[in-house]
C-alpha cells in the first residue's frame, strides 16, 4: 500500500493516526476516533497507521472482517498536493486548440501523446518563442495571418524539455533545484510514465499542509516523519508528555487510563453514540491488549467500564463477536500476540518498539509478549544481535527488550550497550545476561519510569 497521501488543494481531509510500530490500541484508537470525529463533528476523516500491522492486530482485523487503515508514514507535502489535471491536446492538433486550453487554464496547454505519455507543454512563452523563431528566418511566414499560424500543429510550439515527477515526490526534496532552473511548469506522471497533471513552480512554494490528529502518542520521535510540516489539530493519548511545540493552540487530551480506546469510547458515550460492532470489537481488542485483560497495573476502573460498554456494542447478534465474552475474547487477542519462537528476532525487537530521549541519550525499549517466559532460552543471543542491529539502524545509544509473560505476570529484560547507570536497575540478574523483573508487565508505568529516573539522576 502507498506510503504517501493523495490530496488536492481543496481537500478538507483529516488524517487520524497512531504511532510508528503500531500496536492494536494504536490502530483501534485511530479507527475509532476517525469514526467519532466524522459522526459527531462532521469531519472528513481518514483512519491511518504509521507502520506495519503486527500479528495480533492482523488477527483481530481478520476476525472482524476489517481492512487495515491507510498507511501514512510521512506528512511532507508531495507533488500531488499541488498538481492540476488540466485539459490536454495531442501533438498533431492545430495550435488553435492549444490556444483555447491555454486561455482557460491561465497559460498552460499540456500536449499529450495518444498513449498518455507527455509530449510537451504550450505556454505563452513557448508560443512567442515559436513565432519569433519561424517568422524571423522565414519570409514566407511574414504575411501569414494569425488564423493560419494557429493551424500549425501543436508539436511545433510545445516546450519539450519539461522536468518530470511522480505524485509521491516530496516537494522539499527538489524545490531548491527547481528554483534554480528556467522552467516554470512540470509534468506529474504515474508509474507508467503517463500524464497525471501539471504543477506550476509558484504552487510549490507554499503547498497545503495536511491536517493530522494524533492518537495513542504525543512524542515526535514516535510519530510520522515530517510532522512539523503538517497542521496538527489534536492529540488524544494516555502516555507521558513529550509533545513538540505547535504554532497554534490545539486540543490536547492526555489521561491516566490503560488504553486510548478507553478515552475514545468515553467520548462516544458522552456524545450519545455507539460504535458499529466491528469498530467496537477492534477498540475492545486494543483495550484488552494494552491492559493485558486487566492484569496490567495501568488498568483503571474506567477501563473496565469501557470494556463493558464496548462489549455491549460489539457482542450483538449477527456480529463477528456475537458469541464472545470479554474474557474469551481477551484471551484470544492476547494469545494472538504471544509466542516468540515463531517470529524472526528482528521482528520481535521492532514490532512494539518505542524510541525515547533522556539525559542526552536516545534509546529504544521494545516489548514482546509470551505465554511461557522460559521459551526465550537459547533465543537470548539472537535477540541481542537483533537489538545491536537496531541501535545501528536507528542511531541509538542503547536498546532494550522487555519480554512479558502474560500468564505469570513477570518480564525478562535484555539490554545492549546500556549506560552504567542502568546497573542500578532493581531486578534480578540471570546467568544468560537478562534481568528478571518479577511482577513487572507495563513498559509505560513500571519499567520506563525506573529507567528514566536512573538516567536522569
Amino acid at each position: 500500500m502507498s506510503q504517501y497521501i493523495s490530496q488536492n488543494r481543496r481537500s478538507d481531509r483529516v488524517f487520524v493516526t497512531g504511532h510508528i510500530n503500531p500496536d492494536t490500541d494504536s490502530i483501534a484508537a485511530a479507527v475509532g476516533y476517525a469514526w467519532l470525529l466524522a459522526e459527531r463533528d462532521g469531519l472528513n476523516t481518514v483512519a491511518c497507521r504509521a507502520g506495519a500491522i503486527n500479528r495480533q492486530t492482523a488477527f483481530v482485523l481478520k476476525l472482524l472482517e476489517l481492512e487495515a487503515p491507510m498507511l501514512l508514514t510521512d506528512a511532507s507535502p508531495r507533488f500531488d498536493s499541488v498538481m492540476r489535471r488540466l485539459d490536454v491536446v495531442s501533438p498533431d492538433k492545430p495550435l488553435n486548440e492549444a490556444w483555447s486550453i491555454l486561455n482557460r487554464t491561465g497559460g498552460i496547454a499540456p500536449v499529450v501523446n495518444p498513449d498518455g505519455t507527455p509530449f510537451g507543454i504550450v505556454t505563452g512563452k513557448s508560443l512567442f518563442d515559436f513565432l519569433r523563431k519561424v517568422m524571423g528566418p522565414h519570409p514566407k511566414y511574414h504575411d501569414m495571418t494569425i488564423v493560419k499560424l494557429l493551424d500549425i500543429p501543436c508539436r511545433e510550439a510545445a516546450e519539450t524539455d519539461v522536468p518530470r515527477f511522480q505524485p509521491a515526490t516530496r516537494i522539499k526534496d527538489v524545490i531548491n533545484r527547481l528554483l534554480r532552473a528556467d522552467q516554470d511548469e512540470y509534468w506529474v506522471l504515474d508509474e507508467h510514465k503517463r500524464y497525471v497533471g501539471v504543477v506550476r513552480q509558484r504552487d510549490l512554494l507554499n503547498p497545503p499542509r495536511i491536517k493530522v490528529v494524533l492518537v495513542d502518542h504525543n512524542e515526535p520521535q514516535q510519530s510520522i516523519a515530517s510532522l512539523e510540516e503538517a497542521e496538527l489539530l489534536e492529540i488524544l493519548d494516555h502516555h507521558r508528555l513529550g509533545n513538540q511545540p505547535t504554532h497554534n493552540p490545539i486540543k490536547f487530551t492526555v489521561d491516566t487510563v490503560g488504553s486510548t480506546s478507553t478515552l475514545v469510547s468515553e467520548q462516544m458515550e458522552e456524545s450519545g453514540l455507539s460504535a458499529p460492532p466491528q469498530i467496537a470489537g477492534l477498540m475492545l481488542a486494543g483495550l484488552l491488549s494494552d491492559t493485558l485483560v486487566f492484569h496490567s497495573p495501568t488498568t483503571t476502573p474506567r477501563d473496565k467500564t469501557a470494556a463493558e460498554r464496548l462489549a455491549r456494542w460489539a457482542f450483538v447478534p449477527g456480529a463477528p463477536l456475537e458469541d464472545e465474552t470479554i474474557q474469551t475474547y481477551g484471551d484470544k487477542v492476547v494469545q494472538a500476540g504471544a509466542g516468540l519462537m515463531t517470529q524472526e528476532p528482528e521482528a520481535v525487537v521492532t514490532t512494539d518498539m518505542k524510541v525515547y530521549e533522556a539525559a542526552g541519550l536516545k534509546f529504544a525499549i521494545a516489548q514482546a509478549e509470551t505465554s511461557d517466559i522460559h521459551e526465550i532460552g537459547d533465543y537470548v543471543d539472537k535477540l541481542k544481535v537483533a537489538l545491536k542491529k537496531l541501535t545501528t539502524e536507528k542511531a541509538l545509544d542503547f536498546a532494550g527488550l522487555m519480554v512479558t509473560d502474560i500468564v505469570e505476570g513477570s518480564s525478562r529484560l535484555i539490554f545492549v550497550n546500556p549506560p552504567a547507570s542502568l546497573d542500578e536497575l532493581p531486578f534480578k540478574p540471570l546467568n544468560d545476561g537478562t534481568l528478571l523483573a518479577d511482577g513487572v508487565v507495563s513498559r509505560k508505568k513500571q519499567l520506563l519510569p525506573t529507567v528514566l529516573s536512573l538516567l536522569e539522576y
